[in-house]
């Protein structure tokens, strides 16, 4: 059984004591930049680091932000437009994104990001970073030196989902061969069984960042033909996003899902402008499995949040079977993922 973390099942305040992120440019005001104390003189000369930000003083925070400053700038540079469904257009200089793109991409203000590249002295909230992180498409050694330079915890480290208890890992593997996986209600993919892990592509080989639902059923072309009914079912997920997400629109890593979906999948837009709303339920479903075959399933959510109900905290998702040829079948696909054949 795989587990995985994300840092959205339980965000906690941010802490940011610098402008709001969502701060416009004209009204956002900038710190006052940090003044040595002691005897009246002139000031000291601004230095730059070598990725030719400017940075006053020496001291470990001043590298720091130095360091932070030329690791965005550097991973910015490396992602073309096209890679997150931008239009170039006939005049950019820039290589890679515009400091307004990545804002964009990551829900915060064009300014409060721009004083992140100059090395300003301001605070940054673990649920930002979250969100720059994902926008610049880093991986997990780029995520972890991200907030190992902004002095911040990471939210989502890469290991055990504080949701995923021993108990529910346990109750995964009990329920083999049936196909189970635990989401939180951004349709992340916190924890799966082995049945699960090859029931419609390979999630193991998905990088963590990837393992969403709702980013596999409009993007990934393994999961979407393994979906018998693909129109039906991207549809209603997105009636279903869109009515957890009323409780979570301010969220940087909820916005920033909702941006990477708009820029890699039109099909999606199209089916968010119309604003369709509708409640989790349970309903059988065919699923074309690659390796066994149809299979002819329950979707059955089991809610696991004190007092929780359809759309609210994380959730139990199983497949058990509705015929007995589907049993025999998951029974397989079962075995073939204990004997990693």
């Amino acid at each position: 059984m795989t587990t995985m973390a994300q840092g959205t099942t339980h965000s906690g305040p941010a802490t940011a004591a610098g402008p709001a992120p969502g701060a416009h440019p004209s009204t956002a005001a900038g710190p006052a930049p940090a003044r040595h104390s002691g005897a009246a003189g002139p000031a000291p000369a601004r230095e730059r680091d070598p990725g030719g930000v400017a940075v006053q003083g020496h001291g470990e925070p001043d590298v720091r932000r130095a360091e932070l400053a030329a690791f965005l700038r550097s991973r910015r540079e490396r992602i073309t437009p096209e890679q997150v469904g931008l239009v170039r257009g006939p005049r950019r200089r820039t290589p890679g994104l515009r400091r307004e793109e990545v804002a964009q991409l990551a829900a915060v203000g064009v300014t409060w990001y721009t004083w992140l590249e100059q090395a300003r002295n301001i605070q940054v909230s673990p649920q930002v970073l979250d969100s720059i992180g994902r926008a610049l498409r880093m991986d997990r050694v780029e995520r972890s030196h991200l907030f190992a330079l902004a002095g911040t915890p990471d939210p989502a480290p890469d290991g055990p989902c504080p949701t995923v208890t021993p108990a529910y890992q346990a109750l995964l593997r009990q329920l083999e061969p049936i196909p189970a996986c635990i989401q939180n209600s951004r349709y992340d993919i916190l924890a799966y069984n082995r049945g699960y892990a090859r029931l419609l592509c390979d999630l193991d080989a998905l990088p963590r960042e990837d393992r969403n639902c709702m980013l596999l059923a409009f993007t990934n072309e393994q999961w979407r033909s393994s979906l018998a009914d693909l129109p039906g079912t991207i549809r209603a997920m997105a009636a279903k996003f869109r009515a957890s997400m009323a409780g979570h629109l301010a969220e940087p890593a909820w916005k920033a899902l909702l941006n990477r979906l708009r820029a890699e999948s039109a099909e999606f837009c199209e089916l968010w402008e119309r604003h369709e709303v509708v409640e989790h339920t349970s309903h059988t479903k065919y699923i074309r499995q690659s390796e066994v075959g149809l299979l002819h399933v329950e979707h059955v959510n089991l809610w696991l949040s004190p007092g929780g109900g359809p759309g609210t905290g994380p959730r139990l998702v199983s497949y058990p079977p509705v015929d007995a040829e589907t049993r025999a079948r998951l029974e397989l696909l079962h075995a073939r993922a204990a004997d990693g054949s």
